[in-house]
């Protein structure tokens, strides 16, 4: 379960960028930064935790948890309506670290790490994203927060729009279904102990190519943020385009808002 989530990241990202070779010009104001190109491969944090630091950052998380998905229970039952928490709560959960980032995520000046942990609850269905996305911040050894991120499983950016001092982290969650590859993201920040979704992006990436259904496209976004301002945080700005599955095919821009 645990090595195909992996899978499924690693093509998302993978398959896409073989995609997304030629770029076209820019619709978007001389003022704006442009924050992600999803158009483009993202190179992926290769950054090796030592086995250590994951066992002490994992077993502050949950108070217990499996090493390994054999030993899950095959036929347990939950107790309530919700499967993935009574999961956790059974310590039927294999969890492991699966991106990080160093900033100021809780507090302004604070040195945190921020740890994006796949819980992998057992027997956790494909409809449940192959289990539950936590955030857990460190400053130093000590837990400061532990957040569910809505199945937000890699960090494309770190950013401080605002420039309040305190970070926030554009987040993205990735499915495939019948050859259709989707990416989904959103600007969250974590202060005061709960996340909070700055922007909702939607899909900004979703890539038809594997279906071999006539007409197959990729459709991309692209990030933008005008200057707004200490203390004020910046509308983001999302230009999509598309792109024929041919070889040689070229990005042309459809619209701007969110794709889906």
């Amino acid at each position: 379960m645990k090595t195909f989530a992996l899978i499924l990241a690693t093509l998302t990202v993978g398959f896409i960028g073989l995609m997304a070779q030629r770029r076209t010009a820019v619709p978007v104001k001389p003022s704006d930064r442009v924050l992600v190109d999803f158009r483009v491969t993202r190179k992926t944090d290769q950054t090796k935790i030592p086995l250590a630091t994951q066992q002490g950052v994992l077993s502050q998380v949950f108070m217990k948890y499996l090493s390994d998905d054999s030993k899950c229970v095959s036929n347990f039952e939950p107790s309530g309506d919700d499967f993935l928490k009574s999961a956790r709560d059974a310590g039927q959960i294999v969890p492991s670290i699966v991106d990080v980032a160093t900033g100021s995520f809780t507090e302004a000046g604070k040195a945190e790490t921020a740890y994006v942990i796949s819980v992998s609850e057992c027997n956790a269905s494909h409809a449940e994203a192959y289990g539950s996305k936590r955030v857990a911040i460190f400053a130093g050894q000590q837990l400061v927060a532990d957040m569910d991120v809505d199945y937000k499983s890699s960090i494309v950016l770190k950013t401080d729009l605002d420039a309040d001092g305190v970070n926030e982290l554009l987040m993205a969650s990735g499915d495939m279904a019948q050859g259709t590859i989707t990416e989904m993201a959103a600007l969250m920040d974590f202060q005061n102990g709960r996340v909070r979704v700055l922007e909702d992006l939607g899909t900004v990436n979703e890539d038809s190519c594997a279906s071999e259904i006539p007409g197959s496209t990729v459709r991309a976004a692209l990030i933008s943020a005008a200057e707004a301002g200490p203390g004020k945080m910046p509308k983001l700005r999302i230009d999509n385009y598309e792109m024929s599955c041919r070889r040689g095919s070229r990005w042309r821009f459809i619209s701007t808002g969110k794709l889906g």
